[in-house]
């Protein structure tokens, strides 16, 4: 899973590089729905799409707050597209993979949210 998001990440960088204006502009993170775009297709987008707009966040000048303010959101997609899996999904392997991935970003979230909590934030 954190390989083939790390992928998908790395594939958005190389394509936005040379486009710095549509790098700014937020709407063009998810892109519009094709013909013939399945309902995980659709789903998929959307997820990715909120994700990189909650994850433009005002920084505060302090790096372990920026650090878990963007996870947070980062953590949340991930939940997200397990549950498109867990929806669309098949492979009994894949939808366990989605299950634990849920239980173990939750459960980061839940943390991170208590530390910005304890911290100020």
């Amino acid at each position: 899973m954190e390989v083939a998001m790390k992928t998908v990440l790395l594939a958005a960088v190389l394509v936005l590089l040379p486009l710095p204006a549509l790098a700014q502009d937020h709407s063009g993170h998810g892109g519009h729905a094709a013909a013939g775009d399945s309902a995980a297709t659709i789903a998929y987008r959307d997820a990715n799409a909120r994700m990189h707009t909650q994850m433009d966040i005002a920084y505060t000048g302090n790096a372990d707050a920026d650090f878990i303010l963007g996870m947070i959101p980062h953590h949340q997609g991930a939940v997200d597209m397990a549950r498109i899996v867990l929806e669309h999904g098949a492979d009994p392997e894949v939808r366990a993979l989605a299950e634990a991935v849920i239980e173990a970003q939750e459960a980061e979230i839940a943390w991170m949210q208590e530390w910005l909590d304890k911290n100020g934030y």
